[in-house]
This record gives C-alpha cells, sequence and structure tokens, in this order.
C-alpha cells in the first residue's frame, strides 16, 4: 500500500501576488531534491473550454514545464465565472464539493507531496465550500501564504492572515520587495513576523523582467492588427511610455526608459520615429491611422512590431497598466528568472522539515 502523500495548499492574501510563480519555482526545487510531487488547482479561473470540459491554462503551463504524468496532475473541479455563481446561487448547483474534493484528491493523488494553488485570495471560493481554509481542513494541508510587498504595511494582511489560517499557515513568501526596501523588510518585518509565529522563508525582490508582458500578450488584450514584424511578438514589454508631448521632451524621456511599449497616435509621426531610435520592444498606434511607408521600412529593419489599435490612448493605457498588473509566468525566460530567484531566496530546507519530509537523495 502506497504510503499517503503531504499536501502543501499555495494561497495569498489578495490575487495577483505570484502564486503560480511561486508553485513553478518551489516544484523545480523539490524536484531536484528527488521528491516525487503532484500539482493541483481544484478552483481555476483561465479556462479553455473549447470541448465543455474545464482545462485551466496554468494547471496545463505548470504540468508540462515540471513533465509532470497524468497521474500526478489532479483535476480542475470548477471554473470561478459569472455562469457558475449564478447556478450556485439559483439552486441549481447543488454538487457537494468538499465531497468531490475528498474523491478526486484525497483518494486519487500519489507522491511524496501535492503541490495544490488556493483561490486568488482568503475569500475567494466560499460560495462552494472551496475557500483556502476550506480546502485545506478537508485535505489536512498545510499551508504558505505568498504576499506582494506594498509598504511596511504589508504587515496587516499577514497577521490577520494568520488568525484566519492558525496552525497551519506554515511560513509566508514576502515578493515583489523593491531593492531599496529590501533592508527594511529583513531587519523589521522578517523578525516581527518569526515573533508573531509567522515563519518568513523568502523574500524576494521584484524584477522587471517578471513584470513585463510579451508583444504577443499586448496584441490579444488590445484585440490588436500588427502592421509589422509578426514574427517578433515573443519581444517582452518592462515599460510603458505615452508619446504625447512634443518631440524634444520625448526624445529625453524615451531615452530614459528601456524595453517599452510607445503609445501615440497614429498621425504623430515625429514621435513614432524618435520612439523607433530608441529602447522600444512596440510601438501602439491609436486611431485607426496607418503609420507613413518609411516608419514601417525601419520598424522592419529594426524588428520593432507595429500595432494598430481601434481604441483611443487612455484606453489604451489602461488595458496595458492592466495586463503589466495580471502578468502570467509563461514565457521560458521568465521561467528561467523564477528558478533563479527561488533557489537563491527561498529556504526550502526549512519548508522540507516543517512538511517533515525527508529529501531522497538530490538529483546531480
Amino acid at each position: 500500500m502506497p504510503k499517503s502523500p503531504k499536501y502543501l495548499l499555495i494561497g495569498s492574501t489578495e490575487t495577483y501576488s505570484g502564486k503560480s510563480a511561486t508553485v513553478l519555482g518551489l516544484s523545480h526545487q523539490l524536484q531536484q531534491k528527488g521528491l516525487d510531487i503532484a500539482y493541483g488547482k481544484p478552483l481555476g479561473t483561465c479556462l479553455d473550454a473549447s470541448d465543455g470540459s474545464v482545462i485551466e491554462e496554468d494547471v496545463q503551463f505548470i504540468a508540462s514545464s515540471l513533465n509532470l504524468p497524468e497521474n500526478r496532475i489532479a483535476p480542475t473541479m470548477l471554473a470561478l465565472n459569472e455562469a457558475n455563481v449564478q447556478k450556485r446561487l439559483y439552486g441549481e448547483d447543488k454538487t457537494d464539493y468538499q465531497q468531490s474534493l475528498i474523491r478526486q484528491y484525497l483518494q486519487m493523488c500519489r507522491g511524496d507531496l501535492v503541490l495544490l494553488e488556493g483561490p486568488g485570495d482568503l475569500s475567494e471560493g466560499n460560495l462552494f465550500d472551496l475557500s483556502l481554509l476550506q480546502v485545506a481542513e478537508v485535505l489536512d494541508a498545510a499551508v504558505l501564504l505568498v504576499a506582494r510587498y506594498k509598504s511596511l504595511l504589508s504587515v496587516e494582511a499577514l497577521l490577520s492572515a494568520k488568525q484566519r489560517v492558525g496552525d497551519r499557515l506554515i511560513g509566508v513568501v514576502i515578493n515583489d520587495i523593491p531593492t531599496k526596501q529590501l533592508e527594511a523588510v529583513d531587519t523589521l518585518l522578517r523578525p516581527f513576523l518569526e515573533q508573531q509565529g509567522i515563519p518568513v522563508l523568502a523574500m524576494l525582490p521584484n524584477s522587471d523582467l517578471l513584470r513585463s508582458v510579451s508583444v504577443g500578450e499586448l496584441v490579444k488584450q488590445l484585440n490588436a492588427d500588427v502592421l509589422c514584424r509578426n514574427d517578433r511578438l515573443d519581444l517582452m514589454v518592462e515599460s510603458l511610455a505615452i508619446g504625447a508631448m512634443n518631440v524634444n521632451s520625448a526624445v529625453k524621456y524615451f531615452r530614459k526608459r528601456r524595453n517599452m511599449a510607445v503609445v501615440t497616435g497614429g498621425d504623430r509621426v515625429e514621435i513614432q520615429q524618435a520612439a523607433l531610435e530608441t529602447s522600444t520592444q512596440c510601438l501602439i498606434l491609436t486611431g485607426q491611422l496607418p503609420p507613413p511607408p518609411f516608419i514601417l521600412s525601419r520598424a522592419e529593419e529594426l524588428e520593432i512590431p507595429i500595432l494598430s489599435v481601434d481604441l483611443d490612448t487612455l484606453t489604451t493605457v489602461e488595458i496595458v497598466d492592466r495586463t503589466f498588473g495580471q502578468v502570467r509566468v509563461h514565457e521560458p525566460i521568465k521561467v528561467q528568472c523564477i528558478h533563479q530567484l527561488m533557489s537563491e531566496h527561498f529556504d526550502i530546507d526549512r519548508l522540507l522539515s516543517k512538511l517533515g519530509l525527508t529529501p531522497a537523495a538530490a538529483l546531480p
């Protein structure tokens, strides 16, 4: 009879804190320690349900990044969307999801450790009895929380989470800390949290690369037409610049930035020209006006995609900004960056001893 695995549920105090990235970096380290891991995300959000089955893109991505066999991937039971919430509220969906959790996670999962990605925050999933705490109790899982650092006030959310999660909380990852703040977090926040019984397993500095967005993702979010260099949509954009000022100010402004997307009107030819000669990864033209041929041929030459959008500048900027805030980790270059950050900053041995797991012989 195989021994039953342990469960580690990775949650967060608010959405877009870096849970998927943490799962990815952590599971890579665990595999290197020779542990047999399984992975699942009971409550889905980014779904591709073309044939009626629930496929969670994050699950597919993580499973393939880790080369997990089918029997190490637990099913996503439910998509958290408007339609499913309505069914539940109308009483059409009477499923006992905790029973499904027992059937599909407790009785089917194998390996040494099952890593579970929790809901967006501590209350999401309550309607279906699948909130972080409810899942942790049904599966008797330990909880690791990821919190995005905003200021020393981030301590409040973690103290409140500790009150709610109690002894199941075996540690926190403080993510996205600006370099200038690292020392304050290390000398003030970390010792204080440790005194409160909240082990700090990682302090991760922020990374422009991880916050970056591929040009392809911007095309998708903006529903843009690609006017040239359709073959360079893999370029990564780290910042956004708006070309609305006069050309001299624009040149100064552009020179201070790197790897940017420049949003400007289709009629602002001198701004487009200035942007192409600085560190620009794509030009986003608003107002449905095509650029003149010499701009297109210069962009072709410099391998800079030009996108055209049927939106005004303000809406375009809002969408791009939102895309930066909800960055996914699906680009290979980001996966490498996460592996490196986690191996440098995450205390894997402390986590293993808290879970009561001994690593197999480490892989060469």
